[in-house]
């Protein structure tokens, strides 16, 4: 099948993600110009003004610390041996140039209204001796729950719909040609994120290309988290992260958020793609109220740059009248533009605290009913206009506290920050994407943190661990998994290194978390070479807890394109290294061997491969004889690098890979009992709901298969009208199906029709 021309549209598209995104080294920084972050109210950072836009993050203020029954027994398969070249390791090679990002103009936005209202936050325990059930309602997070099973409850799940069709000038929908579809709503030109569905809202990570804030048009790329009420997919608010002044290497452009929120009654948890941790609250300013600690947020509305020629400069004339107290045409049809439409006699004033070479003024105007706050920066060619957010801003984040990786860890997230929270009791956990510079040939931070454990209601960070250190093979998009086995509470990372750990999901000691046990998803004879040549893989996976056991799949950044990857199940019981094999010295086997990045095991340097007696694999899959004739196909036996999260339920496993193929594996052996060629590479996961498995693929079908462990073709498969990165959900009766611009919510045909439906122009 045609792989390597869908793997080459990725790549000229744009994009990882699906969770994750596209992954490639480049550190250039865009040439045009590009908005920085926006926080709180403060002096913006200088330095980073003068290479573009970028406020100063918020101000971190973190308080002081305040089953299933299994199916019947059968022997597990024998762990088998992946193959691996046995040369040295290769050098690494400087990686291709980057890919051009795709735009798309924006769409008709349809008006904010008062949204449902959400229940007030409930403070969990601190500690629980049992794993969360799935029951039938919300859907608060990626998979669910901390054990990140996608199996949905519910019984009323329509088999049948048509999404409609797109008018191909303006956007605009036509309900007339769908069919079950409740509401449809615009999203950015790429989607990458999972939905979450939770307190009334519909909540899930894209770009800025549909433009939903006027102070935002389309052709300025940030990261977005969108949010939209759950009876009629109405815009309500949406969260804005500028792009990092770095450039491509840690903020790669259009890919927008990549990650789910988890959300808990009036807040909400995310990474944004500049690497910060946000806590938000779910109501934004719907409520009425500015909740903090932060608060007065500064919002850019726009930037003006000083033009070579002096005639077609608007910075200096707009300078010289800010310093004689009044603002100019310029920047009065500059508000305009973006929806503030000031009064005449505005009086502006000098900020004489700013600081050289930084300049600032500041003036207050009645907009609408209000009387509102703004101040205009001056830092090197560039000219900004900043408003003071306010609760009359109603399409508006409203955030609560905010914490920054990369200033306050000194973390270097590789092309972007992608990771799902999760959280026990009131313990926050995150992977904090720590990564390879842009050559990927060197990990610029090893020694800063890797995995982190947070106050979910302060944003402090109880301990921290970096584990994976200079090992780390591309960058960490995994997310956490968080479950309660053998009455321990372990929290469960992918690694960068290629490397699974658990910790005791606590708040630690001094800083630091207790190791249960780690496990090297990689044979030691594997090899890491760019481009995807070699077969040493990452974690991209978030791992699944099923039966007290973790599932989870090997794969790369897609860019990477398609490879052999092994599907584990293994035993969290274990203790220590539980890996397949260990490394030892031939010439003294008490020697320890350094743990290398490239190949773990190198012959010439006196390594030898041997079985770890202490091992936690139950099974591991890569490959099969499906048709009994003793010979392996080199397609469609074999399992292939995988980015997606399995889903299990009645003790058989779905996943795809990211050559396209859709495998069936028995939970308790590892036994493939089938695959079936989707035609097409799979970004996201499947989802299992009410006897039906439902996975989506690049080229927009989402193809229905029934759980049972007999080979059969899909009992539906439609099209949703675009490609498909992210992984179908069910909430509250509704399935939630995200394309790369769209986001439809899905009713069965007795449910629609409740006077709530709405068209993407209105």
């Amino acid at each position: 099948m045609q792989k390597q021309k869908a793997i080459l549209a990725i790549t000229v598209a744009t994009m990882l993600g699906a969770m994750v995104s596209t992954f490639v080294a480049g550190c250039t920084s865009n040439d045009a110009p590009t908005p920085g972050s926006t926080t709180t109210d403060s002096t913006p950072d200088v330095e980073a003004m003068i290479e573009m836009p970028s406020e100063e993050p918020a101000e971190e203020m973190p308080a002081e610390a305040p089953a299933e029954v299994p199916a019947a027994e059968e022997k597990p398969a024998e762990p088998p041996t992946l193959e691996a070249p046995a040369n040295e390791p290769a050098q690494e090679e400087k990686p291709a140039a980057a890919p051009a990002a795709e735009e798309k103009p924006a769409e008709e936005k349809p008006a904010a209204e008062t949204p449902t209202a959400a229940p007030a936050a409930e403070k969990p325990a601190d500690s629980t001796t049992e794993n969360p059930k799935i029951v039938a309602g919300e859907w608060n997070q990626w998979g669910g729950n901390g054990l990140r099973n996608n199996t949905p409850v519910a019984k009323n799940v329509p088999m049948e719909w048509a999404p409609g069709k797109f008018d191909r000038k303006t956007g605009a929908w036509d309900k007339a040609s769908s069919q079950n579809i409740k509401w449809v709503a615009s999203l950015g030109s790429q989607t990458y994120g999972n939905t979450v569905v939770a307190s009334g809202k519909v909540l899930l990570g894209t770009n800025n290309s549909n433009a939903y804030l006027k102070r935002y048009p389309s052709d300025i790329d940030l990261g977005v988290l969108v949010c939209f009420d759950e009876k009629d997919g109405k815009f309500l608010w949406q969260h804005s992260s500028e792009k990092l002044p770095t450039g491509r290497v840690h903020d790669w452009p259009m890919q927008g958020v990549c990650c789910s929120p988890l959300v808990e009654g009036n807040r909400l948890w995310f990474v944004t793609s500049r690497g910060e941790v946000r806590c938000l609250d779910t109501e934004g300013y719907y409520d009425g109220v500015d909740n903090g600690p932060v608060t007065r947020e500064p919002a850019r509305l726009f930037d003006l740059v000083k033009a070579d020629d002096a005639a077609a400069d608007k910075v200096g004339p707009a300078v010289a009248e800010l310093d004689a107290g009044k603002l100019n045409a310029d920047l009065r049809a500059s508000l305009d533009k973006v929806g503030v439409a000031l009064p005449e006699g505005v009086e502006v004033k000098v900020d004489a605290a700013a600081k050289a070479p930084l300049k600032k003024w500041t003036f207050t105007a009645k907009v609408g009913e209000s009387e509102r706050e703004f101040y205009v920066t001056l830092a090197g060619p560039r000219l900004s206009v900043f408003r003071i957010t306010t609760p009359d801003d109603k399409d508006e984040a409203d955030t609560i506290w905010t914490y920054d990786m990369m200033k306050s860890l000194g973390t270097s997230q590789h092309n972007m920050c992608s990771c799902s929270v999760t959280a026990l009791g009131d313990i926050l956990f995150v992977n904090t994407s720590n990564g390879v510079d842009e050559s990927h040939l060197v990990v610029p931070a090893p020694d800063a943190p890797s995995f982190i454990a947070m106050d979910k209601n302060t944003g402090e960070v109880f301990w921290t661990d970096s584990s994976p250190k200079d090992l780390i093979l591309h960058g960490q998009w995994s997310s956490p998994t968080v479950a309660m086995i053998d009455g321990v509470p372990q929290v469960i990372f992918g690694g960068g290194d290629g490397w699974l750990y658990s910790f005791r999901a606590d708040k630690g000691k001094d800083g630091k978390p207790e190791l249960l046990w780690k496990f090297d998803a990689n044979p030691k004879t594997t090899i890491l070479e760019l481009g995807g040549r070699g077969t040493r893989n990452d974690i991209i996976s978030t791992p699944v807890v099923y039966d007290n056991k973790v599932y989870f799949a090997t794969g790369q950044d897609p860019e990477h394109g398609e490879g052999v990857g092994i599907l584990y199940c293994l035993d969290p019981t274990k203790r220590g290294d539980i890996s397949a094999e260990l490394v030892q010295n031939r010439e003294d086997p008490t020697k320890e061997v350094e743990r290398k990045r490239i190949q773990a095991a190198v012959e010439s340097e006196g390594d030898v491969v041997v079985p770890n007696p202490n091992t936690g694999v139950v099974w591991a899959y890569t490959e099969f004889d499906n048709n009994g004739d003793g010979e392996i196909d080199d397609f469609m036996e074999k399992f292939h690098r995988s980015i997606s999260t399995p889903v299990i339920q009645d003790g058989l496993l779905f996943i795809p890979d990211f050559s396209g193929l859709f495998h069936c594996v028995d939970a308790k052996t590892g036994k493939c009992y089938w695959t079936y060629d989707m035609l097409a590479a799979a970004w996201g996961s499947s989802m299992i709901v009410n006897g039906h498995v439902f996975v989506g693929d690049e080229d927009g079908d989402i193809a229905v298969f029934e759980v049972k462990k007999e080979a059969h073709d899909p009992v539906a498969e439609i099209n949703m009208v675009n490609s498909v990165y992210s992984t179908p959900i069910i909430a509250n009766e509704v399935l939630y199906i995200a394309n790369k611009d769209h986001i439809f919510a899905i009713q069965a045909e007795d449910a629609v029709g409740t006077g709530n439906e709405k068209t993407d122009s209105e």
